[in-house]
C-alpha cells in the first residue's frame, strides 16, 4: 500500500474514532441530563384523614393548694424546736419555743405597774369621798373636791393603762410558743436551737406549711399568643422530670389576668389543678404542661410542614419560560402576591374572615401548583384543612414539604 494511502486511512479512523467519542458524550450527557430532569425536586407528604389534637405547650412549678408561713411576732432565742421536714402537725400543735425569760420579767413588771395603779386609784377615790362629805359641811372649797375628782379620774385612766401593759405582756410570753395554724405538714423550717429570732421590722419566717399535698396546683406561664385558646376546665396532660416515663393529668382551674412582661414578651399565669392521691408529685417540681384546647376524632389533615413551603420565584420563572402552563400561571400568581404590601410569605389573604394559605403540590415538569386553602385546628405536625378556596385537593393528595435538596441525611 502506498504511504498516501496509508496516511489516508490513519485520519479516517482517527475521524471515525472522534465521532465515536463524541457521540457517546453526547449521549451520556442526553441521559444525565434526562436523569437530572427526573429526579424529584421536592419531598412531599399527603393528605390523609385522622384525628388532630390541639394543645398549648408551658412550663410550670407544682405547689400545694395553700400554703402557710409560720412566722414570730416576738423576739427570742429558739429553746425548743418540736417540729421538723414532712412531720404531720395538727392545728394547735406546739411547733417551737422561745426563751421566755425575758417576757417573763415584763410581765411581772407591768404586774406590780397595774398594783401600784390600783393603789393609787383606791386612795384618790377615798380622798375624793372625804372631801365630799367636808364640801356639805362646809370645812372646805368647791374647788378642792374638783382636784380630787380629777386625781381619781386619773387614777381610773392609770390602771387601765396597767391593765393594757399586763395583757400585751401576757400575748408576748403566750406568742413565744410557736404552734401550727393548720392541719398540715412542714416542708420548709428556718431555725434551729439556739438561735436568735429578730422580730423589730419584719415577721421571721420560722416554718412553711403545706395543707395538704393529695392536691396539687402547677402555675404555669403562656404567652399571650395562645391565652385566647384557652378556657377553665380544659384537660392538662404533663410530665415530670422524676417520673419520665408517666403522665399525670390535671385541669385548667383558673386564668389570672395579672399579665407580667419579661424582655418584652408578655405572659399570663395559668393555673392547673391537680390530684396528687399517691402524694408522688411534690413541691418545687417542673411540669412540663401541655394544655389541650381542642380536638376532633377525624379530620381531613395536612402536613403543617406544607404551610410553611414556599417556592423559589427565579425556578417558576425559569419553568414558565420553557413553555409550562401552570408553571406560568404559578409563577404570575406569584409575583402578583409578592407586590402585595401586607405578604408575610404564608398568608395570601382573608376570605369571609378566615385566613386563606397557600400549599403547592407537585404540577406538570416538577413546577409546584398553587392551591389556597383555610384551616382549622393544628399541631407541629398535622393541620386541619378547612376548605379549599382554589385548586383542588382531597385526601391521598402529595403536597410539598421542602426542597428535595434540605432532606436530613438518612431521611428519605
Amino acid at each position: 500500500m502506498k504511504p498516501g494511502q496509508k496516511t489516508w486511512l490513519r485520519r479516517a479512523a482517527w475521524a471515525v474514532l472522534v465521532l465515536a467519542l463524541a457521540g457517546g458524550g453526547w449521549t451520556w450527557l442526553q441521559k444525565k441530563q434526562k436523569a437530572s430532569e427526573e429526579e424529584p425536586k421536592f419531598r412531599t407528604a399527603a393528605i390523609d384523614q385522622g384525628p388532630i389534637t390541639q394543645v398549648v405547650l408551658a412550663t410550670g412549678t407544682l405547689q400545694p393548694v395553700t400554703t402557710v408561713t409560720v412566722g414570730t411576732q416576738v423576739s427570742g432565742t429558739v429553746l425548743e424546736r418540736l417540729a421538723d421536714y414532712n412531720d404531720l402537725v395538727k392545728k394547735g400543735q406546739v411547733l417551737l419555743r422561745l426563751d421566755p425569760a425575758a417576757l417573763q420579767a415584763r410581765l411581772r413588771q407591768a404586774r406590780a405597774q397595774l398594783a401600784s395603779s390600783e393603789a393609787t386609784l383606791a386612795l384618790a377615790r377615798s380622798t375624793l369621798e372625804r372631801n365630799r362629805r367636808l364640801v356639805e359641811a362646809g370645812f372646805i372649797s368647791p374647788l378642792a373636791l374638783d382636784q380630787s375628782q380629777r386625781e381619781a379620774d386619773a387614777g381610773t385612766a392609770n390602771v387601765e393603762l396597767a391593765r393594757a401593759q399586763v395583757d400585751s405582756a401576757q400575748t408576748d410570753l403566750d406568742n413565744s410558743v410557736i404552734r401550727s395554724p393548720i392541719d398540715g405538714i412542714v416542708i420548709r423550717r428556718n431555725t434551729d436551737v439556739g438561735q436568735t429570732v429578730a422580730a423589730s421590722f419584719q415577721t421571721p419566717e420560722l416554718y412553711q406549711l403545706a395543707r395538704d399535698l393529695r392536691e396539687m396546683l402547677i402555675a404555669t406561664n403562656v404567652s399571650e399568643a395562645d391565652v385566647g385558646l384557652i378556657r377553665e376546665g380544659q384537660k392538662v396532660r404533663f410530665t415530670v422530670d422524676a417520673y419520665p416515663e408517666r403522665e399525670f393529668e390535671g385541669k385548667v382551674d383558673q386564668f389570672r389576668l395579672n399579665s407580667a412582661s419579661n424582655a418584652g414578651v408578655v405572659t399570663y399565669t395559668i393555673v392547673v389543678a391537680v390530684a396528687n392521691p399517691d402524694e408522688l408529685l411534690k413541691p418545687g417540681m417542673t411540669a412540663q404542661t401541655r394544655i389541650v384546647v381542642s380536638s376532633k376524632d377525624r379530620v381531613t389533615r395536612l402536613p403543617t410542614a406544607a404551610l410553611r413551603f414556599r417556592p423559589d420565584e427565579d425556578q417558576l420563572k425559569a419553568a414558565a419560560g420553557q413553555g409550562a402552563k401552570e408553571a406560568a400561571s404559578a409563577a404570575s400568581a406569584t409575583v402578583a402576591e409578592n407586590r402585595r404590601a401586607d405578604d408575610d410569605g404564608v398568608l395570601s389573604g382573608t376570605r369571609a374572615g378566615a385566613r386563606v394559605y397557600r400549599v403547592y403540590t407537585v404540577g406538570d415538569k416538577q413546577v409546584p401548583k398553587l392551591h389556597e386553602v383555610t384551616i382549622g385546628i393544628a399541631n407541629t405536625r398535622y393541620t386541619e384543612l378547612a376548605s379549599v378556596v382554589s385548586g383542588s385537593l382531597k385526601p391521598g393528595d402529595e403536597v410539598i414539604t421542602r426542597k428535595a435538596e434540605t432532606a436530613l441525611p438518612g431521611r428519605p
